[in-house]
């Protein structure tokens, strides 16, 4: 599958997790389950390593592993924000507000990863946050 197939079924798997999660939210913690969720994403994860007969080892360490584990913190403080989230509000408020990451990765894309920034592009972050701010109020 391409890119564009896979970010599709990342679409609609997240669609689908969000309400799931705020549903399981209202009789159990949310860090109970963001354990559980995400420790079904390590497993998988691992399978999909074992099934591919991918090395972990040489890439825990070397001059890139920096950006992996500095992902895995921020990964980290942003589902279990977003997990608390859900539990304490609306999906409908939620969502749009986490979503607004979008904006910000791609700010930070073109900033410092050289991303081009169109006109376009520069339309859709402005959107995307009417969008938001009009969704939360």
């Amino acid at each position: 599958m391409n890119y564009i197939a896979w970010a599709v079924v990342a679409l609609v798997g997240y669609s689908i997790f969000t309400p799931l999660a705020s549903l399981a939210t209202n009789q159990i913690p949310s860090t109970v389950v963001a354990l559980v969720a995400n420790s079904m994403l390590a497993v998988s994860a691992a399978v999909v390593i074992v099934y591919r007969n991918e090395s972990v080892a040489p890439y825990l360490a070397g001059e890139n592993a920096v950006y992996m584990y500095a992902a895995g913190v921020f990964l980290s403080v942003g589902i279990i924000a977003y997990y608390q989230a859900l539990g304490a509000g609306p999906v409908s408020v939620v969502v749009p507000i986490f979503g607004m990451f979008l904006v910000g990765s791609s700010l930070l894309g073109v900033v410092f990863l050289n991303d081009p920034l169109t006109a376009k592009k520069a339309l859709g972050i402005v959107l995307a946050a009417v969008g938001v701010y009009l969704t939360t109020s």
